[in-house]
């Protein structure tokens, strides 16, 4: 795969999250709080704290768990230079999928056609994005095989984010707005800190805002479609 294919389905990936954090997950989380709270300030102020929490929430990751991106290198804790490069990579991507599946639990939470919605379009991101990390890290010298695996279990740390978030809402139904924007805002944070710089740094921008579009449109019409 060529690096300008690379930079256009990561930002396919990026459109697909971006669509979905608003339309799958924000918008729903301010519906619900504004019924719960019978007012349209309170539900704004929910929605703006959660989305500020879950922002929060992966910075605190990034900053804490070492971990190396593909192209600016290393980044979090000073123990970064004792791990196998390849554990860095797979530390960056579970980073990047928890969310993802986290989203996922909590917008079944909402409702089944909200879920299907979500679950859909991060399954169709996932595609692209996986294929990206498992090129990468062949191009860093892995064999295929490793880089199967590698991908696959770093994929596999979404069913348990969807699991929790699943848990969470289904604990208390108040929970339900907080959950919904604090998926988005990490989600939101991983758009604006990993996904995008990645795909800006090789003077392939027109591709992936070319991709982050049709994701995000794609995601939309799945999203108004389905639920």
């Amino acid at each position: 795969m060529s690096q300008r294919t690379a930079d256009t389905m990561l930002g396919f990936a990026a459109g697909v999250m971006l669509s979905a954090a608003y339309f799958s997950l924000i918008l729903p989380g301010i519906d619900v709080a504004e019924e719960m709270f019978n007012s349209l300030w309170i539900a704004a102020s929910v929605a703006a704290v959660g989305i500020a929490l879950g922002a929060g929430f992966v910075a605190w990751l990034n900053a804490s768990l070492p971990h190396e991106h593909f192209i600016t290198g290393p980044e979090g804790h000073a123990d970064a230079a004792r791990l196998a490069r390849i554990w860095l990579f797979v530390i960056a991507i579970t980073i990047h999928n928890f969310p993802e599946g986290l989203s996922i639990g909590v917008a079944f939470g909402a409702g089944t056609d909200t879920g299907l919605s979500v679950m859909t379009g991060i399954s169709l991101q996932d595609i692209p994005e996986g294929l990206a990390v498992a090129v990468a890290l062949i191009g860093q010298g892995y064999s295929r095989t490793r880089a199967f695996v590698v991908t696959a279990l770093t994929g596999a740390v979404e069913p348990i984010g969807a699991l929790i978030g699943a848990a969470a809402v289904s604990v208390s139904g108040a929970l339900l707005p907080w959950g919904l924007t604090f998926a988005a805002g990490a989600m939101l944070y991983i758009i604006s800190h990993e996904i995008l710089p990645e795909t800006h740094r090789n003077g392939h921008q027109n591709r992936a805002t070319t991709g982050l579009l049709f994701g995000l449109i794609l995601m939309m019409f799945l999203d108004v479609t389905l639920g």
